[in-house]
């Protein structure tokens, strides 16, 4: 295929926390993933990530496989153990981005726990703001995934980039060029926002994206609305929910977006468990499908 029918690569986040980043790679690496995004959560539990960069790069070999993003997952701007654990990996992972082949480490902004959003923003410029820093220094990006975890403006836990206006905030505190996001329309989706049009306002903020989607049960919210007991929406993998990604990865060519979509498995109500990679293959596939696989070279 040519490097411009590539130009988007689809993959896969890899888990890494446990130090089993390189063996989990080798396990799928020749399914056809073109990507990898290895992902820490919480904590790198003090793995040598020169190392294991070196280890990752040595199980794809000679395989037409980048990792353009490493994932940082927690909680930086609280101070118990593990959320100074997750900010020293934030700074490991800038450090260390350069033995995986990676310019961008991905994560949540963290939060100041139980506050209304807005409060953690001076304590989020001062933390980003030196990490932003450090990035730029060595060439790598930031980018924030714009998951809730469960959280909304009044109250919340582990992420303030969750919504559009509180990217309006954050990159007024941080407006470095090297600050942007880790993007999917699925966290859209669980809040009823259209995705498509976001990408066209925002892509030029999407450092990295992930393939992950969801499915709005509309008859639900008509009879019970988005509070009640019954689940109005389910995260799933590509291609078992509702959105259009022919349309997604067209807006992303046509915002310019030239980067991965790593799929994030392990969320899917049906294709999990002994199901798990038959989803993610599935999604792989079809990712390549919507991406318009079959490149034909134009006559000479």
């Amino acid at each position: 295929m040519s490097n411009a029918a590539k130009s988007i690569r689809i993959g896969t986040m890899i888990q890494a926390t446990q130090g089993q980043a390189a063996q989990n790679i080798a396990n799928i690496a020749d399914h056809g993933f073109e990507s990898f995004e290895p992902f820490f959560w919480q904590t790198t539990n003090g793995q040598d990530l020169a190392e294991l960069g070196k280890r990752c790069r040595d199980a794809i070999g000679g395989r037409d496989i980048t990792i353009s993003t490493l994932g940082m997952f927690g909680n930086p701007l609280e101070e118990q153990s593990l959320d100074l654990e997750t900010l020293q990996g934030w700074k490991d992972c800038i450090d260390n981005a350069h033995h995986f082949g990676a310019t961008c480490i991905a994560g949540f902004t963290g939060r100041i726990r139980n506050k209304p959003l807005t409060d953690s923003l001076p304590r989020y410029r001062q933390i980003f703001s030196e990490l932003s820093r450090r990035a730029a220094d060595k060439g790598v990006k930031i980018a924030f995934e714009n998951c809730a975890m469960e959280g909304n403006w009044a109250t919340g836990d582990w992420n303030i980039a969750h919504n559009p206006d509180s990217w309006e905030m954050i990159f007024n505190e941080t407006p470095d060029d090297n600050v942007g996001l880790e993007w999917e329309p699925c966290h859209q989706l669980v809040y009823l926002i259209d995705p498509l049009p976001q990408i066209r306002k925002w892509a030029h903020k999407f450092f990295h994206v992930h393939g992950k989607d969801a499915t709005v049960r509309w008859e639900v919210i008509r009879e019970h609305g988005v509070f009640g007991k019954e689940k109005f929406v389910f995260m799933r993998t590509p291609g078992f929910g509702d959105s259009n990604w022919v349309d997604v990865i067209s807006e992303l060519r046509l915002a310019g977006y030239a980067g991965a979509i790593d799929i994030e498995g392990w969320h899917d109500p049906v294709y999990r468990d002994e199901l798990e990679m038959t989803g993610q293959v599935h999604a792989l596939n079809y990712l390549k499908n919507c991406r318009g696989d079959g490149f034909v070279a134009n006559p000479a």
